[in-house]
């Protein structure tokens, strides 16, 4: 079968087509037909070696695989030919690889396709996993929860995020730096897009609060980004650092912090690994998503299609930027 492997870390040059034996399910496991790969950062992180959870070396990359399970291994019975699946790397005994035409795993890990949710879609899921954790995990569905920001507007994960808060009746504001960014985001969720680059953002956010300021502010750029999100937030408000594209806060977050005392505001740093020992919460997340997909509450973003054998374009598109929705191998 054809594989992406990396060998040695280093740019988009570094991923490797490759073909490896047809793996086989053995006891307890099940394989799995790739219909659909979906690419993200995680994927570049072990690309270029830098990921805290790295593979050993040779290292297949790749987060989530849509497809059709076509072997069964001795002793599964819950799975059979022709199920429609969805595997994510969250669930497997180790991140990444998902960059190939099949894979084996554990029975307990793929998760059930409804016919509503297109493979090309459903590698979208981890997004709205994640938005879910950001959004409902720590806001708790809050009775008073009113408004969210989220940075970064255009992104996978940010879309997802808009969605999920209209559905749950929160006025959601996001940043964008670019016009045609912009107009995405709007017509992916968002309530209100502004330019992150034009003065006082935080007085722009509280403007259309009503004041207030919001919430929720979620953020995964970091640098002077999250310290303005902590100054549009209202009284009691909390802004969650979930990346830091543009590098660690600009400023002292404390005392940003003792700054706004009369806020009495919270941070809070979040990554999904959180979860890679709590089965049965993560699981729930995604049996979540799954649902909201297929009922149509949340919809997946067009995605930019490319060949499994052009993934090296695929991670010149993703480190560039320059594309909006998720980028999809078809193996």
């Amino acid at each position: 079968m054809q594989a992406i492997q990396v060998f040695s870390p280093g740019g988009p040059d570094a991923l490797q087509v490759v073909e490896l034996p047809e793996p086989q399910a053995s006891a307890g496991e099940v394989r799995v037909r790739a219909q659909a790969l979906g690419v993200g950062r995680p994927d570049a992180l072990i690309r270029n070696g830098t990921y805290k959870w790295m593979p050993p070396l040779p290292a297949i990359p790749g987060a989530e695989l849509a497809g059709v399970v076509d072997q069964v291994g001795p002793g599964v019975s819950d799975w059979v030919e022709g199920d429609r699946v969805l595997v994510s790397a969250r669930d497997l005994p180790q991140r990444g690889g998902c960059y190939v035409q099949s894979i084996v795993v554990p029975r307990a890990a793929p998760y059930r396709l409804p016919e509503a949710i297109a493979f090309t879609d459903a590698v979208s899921l981890p997004n709205l996993q994640l938005a879910q954790a950001l959004l409902l995990g720590l806001n708790g569905g809050r009775a008073d929860a009113r408004s969210v920001l989220v940075t970064g507007a255009s992104g996978g994960v940010a879309t997802m995020l808009a969605q999920l808060a209209r559905h749950h009746r929160m006025r959601v504001l996001g940043t964008a730096r670019t016009p045609d960014k912009r107009a995405y985001a709007l017509a992916h969720g968002f309530d209100a897009v502004l330019d992150p680059g034009e003065p006082d953002l935080p007085g722009r956010v509280r403007a259309l609060t009503d004041g207030l300021g919001v919430d929720l502010a979620l953020d995964p750029i970091g640098g002077s980004t999250f310290i303005d999100c902590l100054h549009a937030l209202a009284p009691l408000g909390t802004a969650v650092s979930y990346n830091i594209v543009a590098g660690p806060p600009s400023q002292d977050v404390f005392g940003t912090l003792r700054q706004l005392l009369g806020r009495s505001l919270a941070v809070r740093c979040f990554s999904m690994h959180t979860f890679d020992e709590d089965v049965q919460r993560r699981r729930a997340l995604m049996q979540g998503a799954i649902a909201l997909m297929a009922a149509g509450h949340v919809q997946a973003p067009q995605p930019t299609l490319l060949p499994l054998a052009e993934a090296r374009q695929a991670h010149v598109l993703l480190d560039a930027g320059s594309t909006t929705g998720k980028i999809v191998l078809r193996p």
